[in-house]
């Protein structure tokens, strides 16, 4: 059965990029957000296997997105996808919880080789 994939990102062109890498590779998008709050919301509401979360969003970031993910789920498997440059953030997220971290510009194969190693 296809995994069910939350992808978190602020920018829309970046959640049809992961999207399209994902389905082209068999996954599915169980949900859309646009920020942190939303991701929390989005992740009660779809159960997902995986969460792929942007660091850096408007009005919860993902870091503290990732908190609130693994208060309500501890087993939740989310990988965080960063710009370079953000070493103490990725070393943050990692502490709190990530299972990987994906810097952006990101190409396709290490997106897959990701979640491939995270949810199978």
């Amino acid at each position: 059965m296809a995994k069910n994939i939350l992808i978190c990102d602020d920018a829309a062109f970046m959640r049809m990029m992961i999207k399209d890498i994902l389905t082209k590779n068999g996954y599915n998008v169980a949900g859309e957000a646009e920020n942190g709050m939303k991701a929390v919301e989005k992740f009660k509401e779809v159960n997902p296997d995986l969460v792929l979360m942007d660091i850096t969003m408007p009005e919860m970031d993902g870091i503290q997105a990732l908190k609130e993910i693994k208060k309500l789920d501890g087993g939740a498997k989310v990988i965080m996808c960063s710009a370079m440059g953000q070493q103490a953030m990725v070393i943050e997220s990692i502490q709190a919880g990530a299972k990987d971290f994906i810097v952006k510009p990101f190409q396709a194969e290490r997106v897959i080789e990701a979640v491939k190693k995270v949810v199978g």
